[in-house]
């Protein structure tokens, strides 16, 4: 059974960086693509990136384009998501996700295993 944990969460000020890491454990990320998500409150969960499993080609959503970067080092079984310029709309929990496809969404429904999520705040 796959499992993620999401950590790299914390308070940073507008236009500063963070970056977040999903390590999975349970088997290996080489047969996942995988997502980040995010939720703010009282608001739906957002997909925000995709990484495929192979050829690790990537999609964002528009609000994020230039800013992130998803990117996974497989040896470490591990997926990244830099984010820069953040901005205070970026606040949110982040989630990552998985799913046993070549595809890649950013739809929630089409994830089937999830992290407990991570905490960002861009404040000043």
């Amino acid at each position: 059974q796959l499992q993620l944990v999401e950590s790299g969460g914390g308070l940073v000020q507008p236009g500063g960086s963070l970056r977040l890491s999903c390590a999975a454990s349970g088997s290996t990320l080489d047969y996942y693509s995988v997502g980040w998500f995010r939720q703010a409150p009282g608001k739906e969960r957002e997909g925000v990136s995709c990484i495929r499993r192979s050829f690790s080609s990537t999609i964002y959503t528009d609000s994020v384009k230039g800013r992130f970067t998803i990117s996974r080092d497989n040896a470490k079984n591990t997926v990244y998501l830099q984010m820069n310029s953040l901005k205070p709309e970026d606040s949110a929990v982040y989630y990552c996700a998985a799913q046993i496809s070549s595809f890649c969404s950013t739809s929630p429904e089409t994830f089937n295993y999830w992290g407990q999520g991570t905490q960002v705040t861009v404040s000043s």
